[in-house]
């Protein structure tokens, strides 16, 4: 099973489901990131990697 979530502010600290601490080897005031959530069944572990959000490629919709 593996599935991914946006690293993403709120206030004066990021997103509610990860702890700051395992942050710190992380720029997220500078970067965006991707938090992929990986399990191994055979371990019974959940695994946490960070990916590199490219932003320049991604179009947004602007509001009208």
């Amino acid at each position: 099973m593996k599935f991914k979530r946006k690293l993403y502010s709120r206030g004066g600290s990021h997103e509610t489901t990860l702890p700051q601490p395992i942050l710190f080897d992380l720029d997220p005031e500078k970067k965006k990131y991707d938090v992929v959530f990986i399990y191994d069944s055979s371990k019974k572990k959940w695994y946490i990697n960070f990916e590199e959000r490219n932003l320049k490629n991604k179009k947004h919709k602007a509001k009208k």
